[in-house]
């Protein structure tokens, strides 16, 4: 399948989704533009759907509506785009998003970061990998080789380490279009690309160094089958957003309840970090929108290395300019 014709059926897809959640929720939420919800719904990207991610979830949620002192409820989609026009649409107010999506989020849906996740090591970031089987004897080299005989899962659309890092980090720097390297090619999300290299439904796949701990806890017998031939360098973890017209009072009662969570002594402390260390976190750490701007050199790299294989000289002047202007950025912070 082409990106383009993958990227027209992801819209599709988000389109009836959020018609559907529209429908719904009709008659919750706000009960005057601008004032106070009466619900909250917040939004849980899960390609294993509510059933598995669901009880790793809503301990927080419950807290988070006690903390708050209104409902929260879930909203569980298997790809991002999804959730990106729930939000924009004000189905959703609070959402668990990767970078790129939050990005996303940020810039056509009214998002607004306040936390991004600290996993179990202390660590705010992450890594893209590509996996193939163990033994499989499928290296990087023969990957980078494009000879059009291995069958590829890539990330979705929106996937910041299933897609937008490989791009930047591996094939973009080569000049390598995966569509033209690979036999086939398929998007999918994390645990589904790894369940297909592990049963030789693909050969090689995007995941990521959180996917790995995942996997290991949840399917450790499939998670032993699977290696990585290339780690990208480190990528922004996840954040939480909401939208930024939410009553500004309810606004900090959010990030207060995510900033504070699971921190300092006692038992009701303890049983919050039990809570996180079940989703692989430590704590949420203070953050904004500035978090992200990795992010944006990484689509702006992508946009350029896409405008130059169109020949539009108008697109590459554009996303050059974008480019250089965050790099100049980050080399002048601290």
């Amino acid at each position: 399948m082409t990106r383009t014709l993958f990227t027209r059926r992801l819209a599709a897809v988000a389109g009836v989704a959020v018609l559907a959640l529209g429908l719904g929720s009709c008659g919750k939420g706000e009960d005057t533009a601008g004032g106070t919800p009466t619900e909250i719904t917040f939004s849980i990207l899960s390609a294993e759907g509510q059933a598995s991610s669901g009880p790793l979830w809503q301990p927080l949620l419950d807290d988070m509506s006690k903390a708050i002192g209104v409902p929260v409820k879930p909203f569980f989609a298997g790809n991002y785009n999804v959730l990106i026009e729930a939000m924009r649409f004000n189905q959703t107010q609070v959402a668990w998003f990767s970078a790129k999506p939050a990005l996303e989020a940020v810039d056509r849906a009214q998002g607004e970061v306040i936390a991004r996740i600290v996993d179990p090591e202390g660590r705010d970031s992450y890594r893209s990998t590509l996996i193939v089987k163990k033994g499989s004897g499928i290296t990087l080299d023969k990957v980078l080789a494009c000879g059009k005989v291995y069958d590829f899962g890539i990330g979705d659309a929106q996937s910041t380490s299933g897609t937008l890092a490989p791009m930047t980090f591996l094939f973009n720097p080569r000049g390598i279009a995966p569509g033209q390297c690979f036999k086939t090619m398929r998007s999918a999300s994390h645990q589904a690309n790894a369940f297909a290299v592990a049963t030789g439904v693909v050969d090689v796949a995007t995941s990521n160094t959180v996917n790995t701990v995942f996997m290991m806890r949840e399917n450790p017998h499939l998670a032993s089958q699977l290696e990585d031939i290339w780690t990208s360098p480190p990528i922004p973890e996840s954040g939480i957003v909401i939208r930024e017209d939410l009553d500004p009072v309810l606004k900090e009662k959010i990030r207060s309840f995510f900033l504070t969570y699971g921190q300092g002594d006692g038992a009701e402390a303890e049983r919050q970090r039990q809570v996180l260390a079940s989703l692989n976190y430590s704590m949420f750490r203070a953050a904004d929108d500035g978090y992200l701007d990795p992010v944006r050199e990484m689509v702006a790299d992508q946009q350029l290395s896409e405008a130059r294989a169109k020949g539009d000289q108008a697109a590459v002047a554009a996303a050059e300019r974008a480019l250089a202007a965050l790099r100049a950025k980050r080399e002048v912070q601290p």
